[in-house]
């Protein structure tokens, strides 16, 4: 089946804190060979590994060095070829990531191209120019803090980075650019990957102009200050240009020369993220999927949830997103959203049924299935830069990094048999995948039935989506239409609720996965953080009215 990916969903594998197998502290990919049946025994239909290519870690691993190489770190191709055919013969499909907006300035492309104005390689990164005074071209900030400008003393120029001083921006507009990144697709396609997930997609072409980018008008109305001055801007010209289509039209050519290559784009844009994801995603040329930051944020309100995927499906009809609540770069959702919940476990199952009764693919990040909330970190114990940069206001993503806890007793509970490069703590540790195996009544058993539920149920991978008027905190939609329908309704929040319907048949029964839930004729009772699947009747419209 070659659209797999179309409702499918994604269990992304942040390596270097899956499982060791070496003693070292950091996971690697002989590790999660050992944990493959953990991640098929969930009944997710892909991995999605984080970087495990060549890289000196300034940035985990998004800072590539060499795109054809495995990270010692993590091992060799050998066992890289190892883990695609053991993943493929547990029915599990493989995608990598690919960070080809940047790479690391230990990269030969970048050693080459710093050298001088006139080498092979002087227009593969974006240089520019001082202005009279010798400062930056234009007042691009980096996401991490500073000028996206370093200057180089031996072109006497300046040189772009988004991220890291150590980050160089390749330069998309030459079309040289464009076909190495090509081949680099094309060589891990050969040697037998499913797929791509493509990291800040929408940050290969800036403005050719370098015009500075305006002000931030939407934050600036009601922030005095930002934690980071990246979020005083909007990102008009240093990013998210038009250009980047033609070339992700490109990409996706290379793919369709492999039958089931999908693909999934990381749109980072606070001003028009939804926009961009069905752009990417429309036509049957672009891209196959992308995902935004919208529900990665603090945001838990049904206006929210639907106006993200509303505005989607109107902007790219034909377009797939993909969407997660957790991932590498944010705090996990489990803390992100606590204030609207009496329990941990009751909001880890509501998030959990919510992703996968939404219209389009998902993806979970490692740990969702245990319910880990965020790991609370000391200054010392940091190693993202971003966190070490802007403590105490922005703790970085190491909160959401630390290892998985496997087994039970004691940290690092069989992550490693050495000292974990992140600290396991008492709240990770007490959520071991082992006591939830031993539990029938635990978050990861809840995930592996919800899972195996939403697999026999086709709407709820592929149907339409439409949204009843329902006042906060519930949300209700239907997925599906005529007599593949699914009325879907949750209460976001931690308080009791009462939804009255109209036309529910007699002997209608909830399904089995609702929680906190009770039909009671034509009203649906639910508790906090409650949630409903009821199966409509062929044929009829259910009128859903709001009750406190």
């Amino acid at each position: 089946m070659t659209e797999w990916w179309r409702g499918g969903v994604i269990y992304q594998v942040y390596p270097r804190s899956f499982q060791d197998s070496n003693g070292d502290g950091v996971g690697d990919l002989p590790g999660i060979i050992r944990r493959l049946d953990h991640i098929a025994g969930l009944g997710v239909d892909c991995i999605w590994l984080s970087p495990i290519t060549q890289s000196p870690q300034d940035d985990m691993g998004y800072d590539v060095s060499d795109y054809r190489e495995v990270d010692r770190l993590f091992g060799s191709l050998q066992d890289f070829d190892s883990l695609v055919a053991q993943a493929h013969a547990r029915g599990l499909k493989v995608i990598m990531d690919q960070v080809v907006s940047h790479t690391s300035d230990q990269h030969p492309w970048f050693a080459e191209s710093r050298l001088n104005r006139t080498n092979a390689k002087a227009d593969w990164y974006v240089w520019a120019d001082p202005l009279p005074d010798g400062s930056p071209p234009n007042n691009w900030p980096a996401v991490f803090g500073g000028r996206a400008w370093e200057w180089n003393p031996t072109r006497g120029q300046y040189y772009l980075h988004n991220f890291l001083a150590s980050q160089p921006d390749l330069n998309f507009h030459n079309p040289d650019v464009q076909q190495a990144v090509l081949d680099i697709m094309r060589f891990w396609l050969e040697r037998g990957i499913d797929g791509f997930r493509l990291d800040t997609v929408n940050y290969y072409f800036h403005d050719k102009k370098l015009r500075s980018n305006p002000a931030n008008k939407l934050k600036n109305e009601h922030l005095a200050y930002a934690v980071n001055p990246y979020d005083m801007q909007e990102h008009k010209f240093s990013k998210s240009q038009p250009e980047n289509l033609a070339f992700l039209k490109r990409v996706r050519a290379l793919l369709d020369e492999f039958p089931g290559a999908t693909s999934v784009g990381e749109v980072g844009d606070s001003h028009k993220s939804v926009q961009l994801m069905a752009e990417y995603t429309s036509g049957g040329d672009t891209l196959h999927m992308c995902y935004g930051f919208d529900f990665l944020g603090n945001d838990f309100t049904a206006a929210h949830f639907r106006k993200c995927i509303e505005q989607f499906f109107k902007a790219g009809p034909d377009g797939w997103p993909c969407w997660s609540f957790s991932n590498h770069d944010v705090p996990r959702h489990v803390t992100r959203w606590a204030k609207h919940s009496r329990s941990a476990g009751d909001l880890a199952r509501q998030a959990a049924a919510l992703v996968l009764s939404l219209k389009g693919s998902v993806c979970l990040y490692q740990g969702e299935e245990l319910g880990l909330p965020e790991t609370d970190l000391l200054f010392e114990e940091l190693t993202d830069p971003r966190g070490i940069r802007f403590w105490p206001e922005d703790k970085g993503r190491d909160g959401c990094r630390t290892p998985m806890p496997w087994d039970e007793g004691e940290a690092p509970n069989g992550f490693t048999t050495g000292k974990p490069w992140l600290p396991v703590k008492p709240a990770q540790s007490i959520l071991n995948v082992a006591s939830q195996n031993a539990d029938a009544n635990s978050t990861l058993a809840f995930y592996r039935t919800i899972l195996a539920w939403r697999k026999s149920q086709p709407m709820l991978q592929t149907g339409d989506i439409t949204f009843y008027k329902t006042a906060e905190p519930i949300l209700a939609f239907r997925r599906g239409e005529g007599e593949d329908a699914m009325l879907c309704i949750f209460n976001l929040s931690a308080d009791d609720h009462t939804i009255t319907l109209g036309g529910v048949p007699s002997g209608a029964e909830l399904e089995h996965v609702s929680t906190n839930a009770a039909l009671a004729g034509n009203a649906i009772k639910l508790g906090a953080n409650g949630y409903a699947f009821l199966r409509l009747p062929a044929g009829k419209a259910l009128r859903v009215s709001f009750t406190g």
